[in-house]
C-alpha cells in the first residue's frame, strides 16, 4: 500500500458587506465575509490543497484558476466535490483530512458538528475540524482576515 500525506493552507481578507461562508456554511449574522474570486471559504480551500498536495495533483490555483468566470462566487462545496472526484479518479482513497480554522470570528463552537458534516458530505470522506485564535497577533488576530491549515492522509494499493 502507498500511503501519503499533504498539507494545505489558505487565507483571505475580511471585507465588510460580503456574505460570510466558511466550512460550507453561511454565517448571515457576520458583518464581513471573505474576499476572493469564489466565496473565499478558507477551510474548504485548505482541505483541497492538502489533498492535491498529498496526491501530487497540483494545487487549487492551478486547477481552479481565478480567470474562470464559472467559478466566480462558487462555494467551497463545489471545490471539495471536484477535488474529491479528481483524487479518486487518480486511484487514491481519502483516509482523513484534518483542518484548523485560524481567526477570531465567526465562532464555530455552536455549529462545529454541522460544519464537519457539511465538509464531509461535500468531499465524500472524513474531515476533522478544529478552530483557534492567535491571541490578537497577526492579521487574523487583528480581525483583518481568516486562515486555515489542513493535512490530508491518502492511500492506494
Amino acid at each position: 500500500m502507498q500511503l501519503r500525506t499533504g498539507i494545505g493552507m489558505d487565507a483571505h481578507r475580511l471585507v465588510e458587506g460580503v456574505p460570510m461562508r466558511l466550512a460550507c456554511l453561511d454565517f448571515p449574522e457576520e458583518p464581513a465575509g471573505l474576499a476572493g474570486h469564489s466565496d473565499g471559504d478558507v477551510v474548504a480551500h485548505a482541505v483541497c490543497d492538502a489533498l492535491l498536495s498529498a496526491t501530487g495533483l497540483g494545487d487549487l490555483g492551478s486547477i481552479f484558476g481565478t480567470d474562470d468566470p464559472e467559478l466566480a462566487g462558487a462555494g467551497g462545496s463545489l471545490f471539495l466535490a471536484h477535488t474529491g472526484e479528481r483524487v479518486r479518479a487518480a486511484g487514491w482513497v481519502i483516509d482523513n483530512v484534518a483542518v484548523q480554522l485560524i481567526g477570531n470570528r465567526p465562532r464555530l463552537s455552536g455549529r462545529h458538528a454541522e460544519a464537519e458534516g457539511a465538509l464531509q458530505r461535500a468531499l465524500g470522506a472524513p474531515v476533522s475540524l478544529s478552530a483557534t485564535t492567535t491571541d490578537q497577533m497577526g492579521f487574523t488576530g487583528r480581525g483583518e482576515g481568516i486562515a486555515a491549515i489542513a493535512t490530508a492522509l491518502v492511500h492506494r494499493d
